[in-house]
C-alpha cells in the first residue's frame, strides 16, 4: 500500500515560536506550494488530515484538486501537545523546564501537554486501526513534522530519541510502502 506523508506549509508564526496544537493559519499566498505538494500525489486517494487549520487547508485543496471524495479529519494526527509552552517563543522558557525536556523529549512530557511518547502512541493507534485493513487506493496523510517522524520511527523501527534524524520540511511529500 502507498501512503503520501504530507506536511503542512509554511505557518504564519515567526521562527522561534512554539506552536505545537495552536491553531495557525498558514503562510499565504500558498498556491504555489499547493500546487507542489499536489503534482506529487495520486488521484483517486483515502486522505486524512490534522483537524489543524493549517493541515485543513491543505487537504481541502487535495480533496478538490484530485476529485477525492472524503476527507477523514482525525484528533490522532494532531501536532505534540506543548502544554504551558504554546505559542511561546522557545527563548523565554525557563531552562529549569526546558533542560529537562530536551535532554529527554521522548519521555519527559511539557508542562500540561505530552511527550514525544504519547504523541507516538497517537500515531501508533492511528496507523494500527486506520492502516492495517487492507486498502485498494493510496493513503494521503496531511500532518505535522512530529506526526511524520513519528510514523517514520514506527515504520522503519529507528528509536524515537532518533525522530529527528528525518528531515521534514514545510510542503514535503514522504512517498512510503506499508
Amino acid at each position: 500500500m502507498e501512503v503520501y506523508l504530507v506536511r503542512h506549509t509554511e505557518t504564519v508564526c515567526e521562527k522561534g515560536i512554539c506552536y505545537g496544537q495552536s491553531d495557525v493559519e498558514i503562510l499565504e499566498p500558498y498556491d504555489t506550494v499547493f500546487q507542489s505538494v499536489l503534482n506529487q500525489l495520486p488521484k483517486d486517494a483515502k486522505l486524512y488530515s490534522s483537524p489543524l487549520r493549517r493541515c485543513v487547508a491543505l487537504a481541502r485543496y487535495i480533496k478538490d484538486n484530485l476529485e477525492i471524495d472524503t476527507m477523514h479529519q482525525d484528533s490522532r494526527l494532531l501536532e505534540m501537545n506543548f502544554g504551558d509552552w504554546e505559542m511561546k517563543n522557545w527563548d523565554v522558557i525557563e531552562p529549569e523546564d526546558l533542560n529537562p525536556w530536551m535532554s529527554d523529549f521522548v519521555n519527559v512530557r511539557v508542562p500540561n501537554g505530552e511527550s514525544f511518547t504519547d504523541l507516538h502512541l497517537r500515531v501508533s493507534d492511528f496507523v494500527q486501526n486506520e492502516l492495517q485493513t487492507i486498502h485498494s487506493k493510496p493513503i494521503i496523510i496531511v500532518a505535522h513534522a512530529g506526526v511524520i517522524r513519528s510514523f517514520l520511527c514506527k515504520i522503519s523501527d529507528l528509536p524515537l530519541k532518533d525522530a529527528f534524524q528525518n528531515k521534514v520540511d514545510f510542503g514535503a511529500v514522504i512517498k512510503i510502502e506499508l
